[in-house]
């Protein structure tokens, strides 16, 4: 069986191909919340990529948006996204 978790970080690793994609379910921090109540969680992502590359934050967060859309407000209420390029990784 596939989880939330596991969709979430497929469809992002299917659509980036990310140098790094680290997804966290913070979901037990929510628990009462009124998106946490009618079963959606809240998820934080760090994620790396070279499709970042020149893109804005708001470019950026668009772009993860997009992978998860119809996930949106269904399964996920919150995602906090952490979305850098490669170049913006210290070596």
């Amino acid at each position: 069986m596939t989880t939330r978790y596991d969709s979430i970080l497929a469809r992002l690793t299917a659509t980036f191909q990310p140098l790094s994609c680290q997804l966290q379910d913070d979901s037990a921090a929510h628990a009462g919340h009124a998106g946490a109540a009618l079963g959606a969680g809240h998820y934080s992502v760090r994620i790396v990529c070279h499709q970042f590359d020149g893109l804005n934050r708001i470019s950026r967060h668009r772009l993860v948006y997009d992978a998860v859309g119809d996930m949106m407000h269904t399964e996920i209420h919150a995602l906090t996204i952490v979305a850098l390029a490669p170049s913006e990784i210290p070596t």
